[in-house]
């Protein structure tokens, strides 16, 4: 069994979809990050990013009529990170079974959340409705999600987790919550064969660096960080972003540096930022912390 961890980036855009010739190189379209490991598909975020990972799904079942099986992380409910959610081509598929965690977000519960977004008049099929089998579970903070390697119905630890499960291959999920987005977020740390992704999208830096995110980070193969202002941008007096839930690029070096991580991807791109200005941010980033790159639709990158 290969002990890598491949991912691919369907959507790196924050706030709204951004589509049009300036973003073509990048792309336009709001997160949705797949990682597969061992035989586990993980799908990070459903903004419109999940809906070409949906169509690439579906044109793969009607080949080779293999079943879809996947769990979906939610790092919060927020439009961007759920408004492909409904046009999941595999939601439509009786054979696809799929294991949906997040947040539970002013007091309602993550299946309410999803639920509302799909309610009449807004939306013509609801989420009862849809045909695959779903299982929709709330997450707290510092629970761990197991992918089992008999691919039984992932498991949610609470608490210190047994040491058996670091020396197989398992996929453990782990979770941070972030108060440093409006209404909180979560940040997930994928292990798999000693290897760790974390996704630390919608989050804000603190003076001196945001040392729970460090320690939650550290020593990762691959870091997943937002990056949505420019500096000049986050601290302009007229329209100043300070509070508003997102990083520059100085904050996702700063975490990467300390942190100690091997590779670090700007993520969450502002729909505003054109191609060439992302590009000349990521040369800028990589004068200071060289193994940088800005996340872009359908870069796939292993660890």
């Amino acid at each position: 069994m290969s002990e890598q961890m491949r991912v691919t980036f369907w959507g790196v855009r924050g706030s709204y979809p951004s589509p049009g010739p300036q973003t073509a190189r990048v792309g336009g379209n709001t997160p949705c990050v797949e990682v597969r490991a061992a035989s586990h598909q993980i799908i990070l975020d459903a903004g419109t990013g999940i809906i070409p990972l949906g169509r690439a799904l579906a044109t793969q079942h009607c080949a080779d009529k293999h079943p879809v099986t996947a769990t979906l992380l939610f790092t919060h409910t927020h439009h961007d990170h759920t408004q492909g959610f409904p046009f999941f081509k595999p939601l439509y598929f009786q054979t696809t079974t799929l294991y949906v965690f997040g947040p539970k977000t002013l007091e309602h519960d993550l299946h309410e959340v999803l639920a509302r977004a799909m309610l009449p008049p807004v939306f013509p099929i609801t989420l009862d409705q849809l045909p695959c089998v779903r299982v929709v579970r709330n997450l707290n903070d510092g629970e761990t999600v197991w992918l089992r390697t008999d691919h039984r119905e992932p498991q949610i630890i609470t608490g210190r987790l047994p040491s058996a499960l670091h020396t197989s291959d398992n996929v453990l999920i782990h979770t941070l919550r972030s108060y440093a987005h409006p209404q909180g977020v979560y940040i997930y740390r994928i292990e798999y064969q000693g290897k760790v992704i974390v996704y630390a999208t919608d989050t804000e830096g603190y003076v001196g660096g945001d040392q729970r995110l460090i320690r939650f980070s550290r020593d990762a193969a691959l870091l997943i960080h937002d990056a949505q202002y420019t500096e000049a941008e986050y601290t302009n007096p007229q329209i100043s972003r300070q509070g508003w839930g997102h990083s520059t690029w100085q904050m996702a070096v700063h975490v990467a540096q300390t942190a100690r991580v091997q590779q670090l991807i700007l993520f969450h791109h502002d729909p505003d930022h054109s191609d060439e200005m992302l590009e000349k941010l990521e040369h800028d980033a990589r004068a200071v912390f060289p193994n940088t790159r800005l996340a872009r639709e359908g870069m796939v990158v292993v660890v």
